[in-house]
C-alpha cells in the first residue's frame, strides 16, 4: 500500500495494570474509528514508569510475550482490522526480563517481538536493574499495511539502530517511548531536552528516507517529581514534522502517510547510494584510542 493511516495513543497511566490495558484498548478503538490502520502505544503502557526506583516488587508487573496482554490485543486487532504495536514488560524466564514490544497484525496474528537493545541507567531511569539487553537483533515486521521497524525509547539516540532497521526494509520507524522532565527543572532546560530528543529522531528520518512515529506517555508520576513530556510526533522522510502532540494532554491522533515519498526523497537526496560501506569498520569499536 502506498498510503497508510497511522495512529498514535499518548496517554497517562495509573498503578493498576488492568485499568491501563482497558484504557489503551478504548483508545485503540477510538483511533480505529478515526481511520487508523497501524496504531502505536507508548512504552510500558500497562503501568506507571516503574524504573524510577530499584524495587524487586516491580518484577511482578512482567508477563510472558505472547501472554495475557497480547491475547487481549490480538482479539482487538482482529475485530478492528488494525495493526497494534504494544510495548510490554516481558518475563522471559525466572529472573530474566526484557523491555519488549509485540506487533500484532490486522488479522489478530502475533508477528513477533523486538527487545530493546540500548538500556539506560540514569537517575529516575534505572532500567539496567530490570531489563536484560535485547538479543533478537533489530527487527522489521511485514504487516498487512506496511513493513514497519520498531525501536524503543533509549534506542532513539542511536543512528546505528535506525540505519540498520531502515536497511532491513522498514517503511516506517516506530518509537514507543517513556521520557520526561524532572519537575524541578527550569523551562529552558526542558525545551533544550525536548528539542534534542525530537531532532535526533527527525535526523533518522532524513538520513534513511523513512517516516518516523514517536509515541510518548504523558502525566505526572513519581509522586509529582516527573512530568512525562508527551510531545509525540510524526515526521516525514525529510524531517518535516507532520504532527506534534501537546506536552500535558492525552491525545489520539491519526495521520495518513504517503510511503512513496521514501523513493522520492531517496532519489533526490541519495544518501543510501553514496554510503561508503567499505570505510565503516571503525564504527564497531567502542572508541578509537590513539596508539
Amino acid at each position: 500500500m502506498s498510503r497508510v493511516k497511522t495512529g498514535l495513543v499518548q496517554m497517562s497511566c495509573t498503578a493498576r495494570k488492568e485499568e491501563n490495558l482497558q484504557k489503551a484498548i478504548t483508545r485503540i478503538r477510538e483511533a480505529a474509528a478515526m481511520g487508523a490502520q497501524i496504531i502505536c502505544l507508548q512504552e510500558l503502557f500497562t503501568s506507571l514508569y516503574f524504573c524510577d526506583e530499584e524495587n524487586y516488587d516491580n518484577f511482578l508487573l512482567a508477563e510472558a510475550i505472547p501472554g495475557p496482554s497480547t491475547e487481549a490485543l490480538n482479539a482487538v486487532a482482529r475485530e478492528l482490522g488494525v495493526v497494534i504495536i504494544a510495548s510490554l514488560f516481558e518475563k522471559r524466564a525466572q529472573g530474566l526480563y526484557h523491555n519488549t514490544t509485540a506487533v500484532l497484525d490486522a488479522d489478530g496474528s502475533y508477528l513477533g517481538k523486538y527487545r530493546k537493545m540500548h538500556i539506560p541507567d540514569d537517575p529516575a531511569y534505572y532500567e539496567k536493574f530490570y531489563f536484560t539487553p535485547g538479543d533478537l537483533g533489530y527487527k522489521v515486521f511485514r504487516t498487512k499495511f506496511a513493513t514497519i521497524g520498531v525501536l524503543i525509547c533509549w534506542d532513539q539516540w542511536y543512528p546505528e539502530a535506525a540505519r540498520i532497521t531502515a536497511l532491513m526494509g522498514a517503511d516506517i520507524l516506530f518509537y514507543p517511548t517513556a521520557i520526561g522532565w524532572a519537575t524541578s527543572q527550569d523551562a529552558a532546560t526542558n525545551t533544550e531536552q525536548y528539542n534534542a530528543w525530537q531532532t535526533i529522531q527527525r535526523s533518522h528520518a532524513v538520513a534513511n528516507g523513512v517516516h518516523v512515529v514517536s509515541v510518548n506517555r504523558v502525566g505526572l508520576e513519581q509522586n509529582g517529581a516527573m512530568q512525562f513530556w508527551g510531545g509525540s510526533f510524526i515526521s516525514n522522510p525529510f524531517g518535516t514534522v507532520l504532527y506534534q502532540a501537546p506536552h500535558e494532554e492525552e491525545v489520539i491522533h491519526v495521520q495518513e502517510l504517503d510511503l512513496q515519498l521514501s523513493d522520492r526523497y531517496r532519489t533526490h537526496w541519495p544518501f543510501l547510494r553514496d554510503r561508503r560501506i567499505d570505510s565503516y569498520q571503525p564504527i564497531t569499536k567502542r572508541y578509537l584510542d590513539e596508539g
